[in-house]
Formats: structure tokens, sequence, C-alpha cells
């Protein structure tokens, strides 16, 4: 009997090892957390990037998988297929998105300017101003992306019509480079690195300036709210503790940001977003610095702002009924300690 009694023993133990590592596996997997960034080479979404090479992330206790889509546009929709539980990408789509009655928001916002600037080739001396688009083809990153409405909207205000200027999908880094070299397109909207680099071999030149507030409220009106972290709204709701955890990483690298040079920050980063030229990264995140939140705040204005460019030119929320209050949150930053 006893060999039968010990058999039986080791048998149910190993049960309970299997049953428990399971449970264990299991645990992990739930913890992980998958965010899609809409290019995470880009300046405007550098937070993403800094709070995982920082440390942040686990500190918090958190397992933070950072996936790469150069399109934000994109992005969304692998939020909306359940793919990935969060996106670092520009919250307009968090206003679009309500239109079609899918709820998103904002849970911290990073930036309270785009971040981007129109280029121009230099091939076109004479495009001095949005007003000298008609005709033009302007890149993109994607169609129905923020770089879409924002291009749109600039030449509807220099009194241009939507038929007047081809808005084309090139992406952004080399693809958009690319696309200008060849004449596929005479202006463009962009971000850093890719501005600084068309710049220092003079091959494009600036239009109009979005990586500060100044610049951004004369050619919106008003602060834009852009790259942020934003979440499916039932999702939030349902997991409110791994959501404040995402906020603390988030706003402590925010608070980082703010409290260290651009080339502290830039030591930081992985050395191929630099793109053969570490000064040049520098200099350009020195200069655009100025666009993140100290705090992931959503700036009080810049709702409104945005829903003006999308109420003339997404056809989601043109004539829609928007509640803004339901874009975005402040529960999780005013949080963090």
């Amino acid at each position: 009997m006893r060999p039968s009694r010990t058999f039986f023993h080791t048998v149910a133990l190993s049960l309970v090892i299997s049953a428990a590592s399971f449970a264990a596996t299991a645990a992990n997997a739930a913890d992980k957390i998958s965010i899609m960034v809409g290019g995470y080479e880009k300046q405007i979404y550098l937070p993403a990037k800094l709070a995982e090479s920082l440390g942040y992330f686990k500190d918090e206790g958190l397992e933070v998988e950072l996936l790469n889509e150069s399109a934000g546009v994109d992005a969304e929709n692998q939020l909306l297929a359940g793919a990935v539980q969060g996106v670092v990408g520009f919250y307009d789509h968090c206003v679009d998105l309500q239109a079609k009655g899918k709820f998103i928001k904002s849970v911290v916002q990073f930036s309270q300017a785009p971040g981007e600037v129109e280029l121009v080739s230099a091939k076109y001396p004479d495009i001095k101003s949005f007003a000298d688009l008609k005709g033009k083809r302007a890149g993109v990153t994607g169609l129905g992306s923020s770089t879409n409405f924002l291009t749109l909207y600039m030449a509807s205000k220099a009194g241009l019509s939507p038929a007047d200027v081809t808005p084309v999908p090139v992406g952004a880094g080399q693809t958009f480079i690319a696309a200008m070299q060849q004449d596929a397109i005479q202006v463009g909207m962009t971000t850093e690195p890719t501005i600084s680099r068309l710049l220092k071999t003079g091959e494009a030149k600036v239009l109009v300036d979005l990586r500060t507030l100044k610049g951004t409220e004369k050619a919106l009106g008003g602060t834009y709210p852009a790259a942020s972290l934003y979440m499916d709204a039932a999702w939030v709701d349902a997991h409110k503790e791994e959501v404040q955890k995402l906020a603390n990483a988030f706003v402590k690298t925010l608070r980082f940001i703010h409290t260290h040079s651009a080339a502290e920050i830039a030591d930081k980063m992985p050395k191929d977003f630099y793109v053969g030229d570490k000064d040049g990264y520098i200099k350009a995140l020195d200069a655009g610095k100025e666009m993140f939140t100290a705090d992931g705040v959503m700036p009080e204005d810049g709702p409104k702002t945005v829903l003006a460019v999308l109420s003339q030119f997404s056809k989601n929320v043109k004539g829609k009924t928007i509640d803004l209050s339901k874009t975005y949150t402040t529960e999780f930053v005013k949080n963090v300690k």
C-alpha cells in the first residue's frame, strides 16, 4: 500500500505544482499591457520609449509591450480590434471616434502642441504660405490621419478648398524624405527627427511650425492637445489600478523631460533614433521640449481647438454633437504623487 500512497501523493503534488505554475503564467499574461505607438522614434511620442528606458513601467510592477506603427490611424484600428490595450497617438482620435459611437479617452496628455512642421520642398521657392498650395500635393502620414486634418484646416484658413490640395499618404522618416526628393509631394507635414534631416541637407524649408505653443496658437487659434495615451473607456473603467500605474509612469516621465536637458534625455533613447546625427537630435529636442505638458493634464481650451479642426474636415465629426468631457480624463494624472 505504501508504494501506492507514495505514488498518489507524488502525482497529486505534481498536479498542484502544475496548477500553480499555470495560474502564475496566466496572471503574468493578464498583467501584460500592449501599447501601440504611432511611430515611437518620433520625438512627439518620446515619452513612451523614455518611460521604458527609465524603468518606470517596471517600478510600477507593469509588463508593458511597446509596439510600433508609423500611422496613427492604423494604431487606432489595432485598439478597436482589441489587439492592444492602449495607443500613444493624437488625442483627436478620441473626438473622431466618438462620432462613430466608439468611446475612447485620453488618460495622459503628453503634449499641448502638435510637434509637427509643414515643410516645403526647396524646389518650390515660390511657395511662401498655405495660400500658395493650390494644385500641390501635400504629404501626410495617412489619409484620415491627424496630419491630414491639420493640413486641410490650415489650407482652409488660407482661403483654399479641400479640392485645391491633394493629400498624399507618405508615412514618416525615410518614406517621407524619398517622396519629397522624388517630387511626389511638394509640401508635407512631419515630425522630428525627419524635420531636421531635411533642413540640414537644404532640401526643405519650414512653412508652418507647430512645435511651439506660440506657433500653434497662431496657426490653429489655440493650444492643440496632440500626443497622448488613449484607451478604450470601458477598459479604463474595468482596469483602474493598471491605468493608474500607467499614469504614474508617464507623469514621472513628463517630469523627467521638464527637469533634464535635451542631451540628458537623448542619452536615454535608443541610438538608432538619432539616425546618425545625435547632435541634430539633441538640437531638435531642445527646440521642441515646450510641446510636452509637465503633468499629463489636458489643457483647458485644447479640446475645443481640436473639435474646431475636425468639425470642418472629418466626415465622421462634421454636423455631429460631441461630448468633449467623455474624450479625456484627468482622474489618474491628478492622483500621481
